[in-house]
């Protein structure tokens, strides 16, 4: 059993940077690849960014590649997902996930744990 716990969404305004950071219990957090997905008012939830389980390889969605980052602290167990050059069609609940697929099939039918979520806003 993994849990997890999502901080650091807030209202921001276009154009700035913010940090979200998702802490999981267990002593197996080394095992499960980690991603973050977004859910926008009325749409279906998506793929934002996945990390491997040592960390060295990760995957992006068009949408946010060259503006978002995914990293890991195996040690802290944490998972974080660097936002820069923020803009409104980023607003959305951001949800922590672990699985035990790869990066690369990283999807919402494949994850076994969900975060709570934490809601970012990007005002224009």
């Amino acid at each position: 059993q993994v849990q997890l716990v999502e901080s650091g969404g807030r209202l921001v305004q276009a154009g700035d940077s913010l940090r979200l950071s998702c802490a999981a219990s267990g002593r197996t957090f080394s095992s499960y690849t980690m991603g973050w997905f977004r859910q926008a008012p009325g749409k279906d939830r998506e793929f934002v960014a996945a990390i491997s389980r040592s960390g060295g390889i990760t995957r992006d969605a068009d949408s946010v590649k060259g503006r978002f980052t995914i990293s890991r602290d195996n040690i802290k167990n944490t998972v974080y997902l660097q936002m820069n050059s923020l803009k409104p069609e980023d607003t959305a609940i951001y949800y922590c996930a672990a699985s035990i697929t790869t990066p690369q099939a990283m999807a919402v039918m494949a994850i076994n744990y969900w975060g709570q979520g934490t809601q970012v806003t990007v005002s224009s």
